[in-house]
């Protein structure tokens, strides 16, 4: 009888340790997943907040660079950033001065949130590859390696969010020219009822006038066709991979080397200030966007290109005008320099090296912060 309980008492205790067990991994089974979707999430929103807090700190200055890169040669009304902006406010007040923010934060939101993510995802693909090559299990991302990392993200959130910086830039350039008609018209008394009624026709029955995002989209696609919401795609691509590539290398190799050297005290207990990253963005945003400006120009002058109020590509002697089209990269290139200079390879750099140089800054500091409010392991520099 003893020999039988103790039997029964042993089985009784396997079971219940087999339970324990299966119940263990069963758990296990299921909330791996949703751990790794809440993370992904929270990554994800962590990118969309960075990019929508940087973004909107800079709009004014941003609609500023738009204008300086599209405005007729001939017909100069923004001469610098200073001037630029009392312009706009004088002309069209504080509301203009956020004009097309909105669209710009649409477009802004996933386009950050996707690169971040696709940062995060590519250094560590990249460093898994590189550790297998090398053979080295403590092997780090080499500053090359980060460049390459980057300019995976950069390609993939470009892509993904194109459409929308091409609606951006036509809404933002858009209450621009309305404006500039209603301003030489009404040099004449004789011509205002005539204005007046031009301006109706353009804002209520035009379908080149956009009154907002998803009328912009249609309205695009109607016209157009599809492949316009791409127009520029290709220098936008090509200018992303020194762009954002060389925002994240810059930005984490001076973070790694601040770190490991300690210069000035600027470390405490291998965690570097608020004040320190915001350098260290401002570095990586400022050789960044001096690298791919040109590609930018290009961008937003062949998103123009097919839409008829856009400003007109004058030539060199002033009188004849011709549309803006040009054939592809290249021809937009040499279109650009021959009828305006090299120099308008670089037209708006002074307002976005103002405006990118707290922009990039916001946005990796403020994506670390909500990191880490959000209780998310930062893994964009493993």
């Amino acid at each position: 009888m003893a020999s039988e309980d103790v039997k029964r008492s042993e089985s009784a205790v396997t079971t219940i340790v087999n339970l324990a067990e299966e119940a263990k991994f069963a758990k296990e089974g299921v909330q791996a997943p949703s751990h790794a979707f809440l993370s992904i999430c929270k990554s994800l929103v962590a990118g969309g907040v960075a990019g929508g807090v940087s973004r909107s700190a800079v709009a004014p200055l941003e609609r500023l660079k738009i204008l300086l890169q599209v405005q007729n040669p001939h017909g100069i009304k923004y001469s610098g950033t200073i001037q630029g902006l009392k312009y706009i406010w004088k002309t069209e007040g504080f509301r203009g001065m956020f004009k097309g923010n909105g669209t710009n934060c649409a477009r802004i939101i996933p386009n950050s949130a996707v690169k971040f993510f696709s940062y995060e995802e590519a250094s560590k693909g990249i460093l898994y590859l590189y550790r297998q090559q090398s053979g080295n299990e403590d092997a780090q991302l080499t500053p090359l390696l980060r460049l390459g990392a980057g300019a995976c993200a950069g390609i993939i959130a470009m892509s993904a969010t194109y459409p929308m910086d091409m609606v951006r830039g036509r809404l933002t350039v858009q209450l621009d020219q309305l404006s500039f008609a209603f301003r030489d018209r009404l040099a004449s008394c004789y011509h205002l009822m005539a204005t007046i009624h031009m301006l109706y026709l353009q804002t209520e029955m035009s379908p080149r006038h956009y009154r907002g995002i998803f009328h912009a989209l249609t309205t695009v696609l109607r016209e157009e066709g599809p492949r316009a919401l791409y127009k520029g795609w290709l220098p936008s691509v090509i200018g992303v991979v020194p762009y954002v590539g060389l925002n994240f290398a810059v930005y984490e190799s001076l973070k790694d080397w601040l770190i490991k050297s300690r210069p000035f005290g600027l470390v405490e207990d291998s965690e570097l200030g608020v004040t320190t990253k915001l350098a260290c963005g401002a570095a990586a945003g400022t050789v960044g966007q001096t690298v791919a400006y040109p590609l930018d120009v290009i961008r937003r002058r062949m998103q123009m290109a097919g839409w008829k109020d856009a400003a007109s590509v004058v030539t060199g002697d002033g009188n004849s005008k011709a549309p803006l089209e040009y054939t592809g990269m290249v021809d937009a290139f040499r279109k650009t320099v021959r009828y305006e200079g090299f120099g308008a390879l670089y037209k708006g750099l002074v307002p976005n090296s103002v405006k990118v140089v707290p922009s990039i800054a916001i946005a990796f500091v403020t994506y670390e912060l909500v990191k880490d409010v959000l209780g998310v392991e930062l893994r964009i520099s493993d």
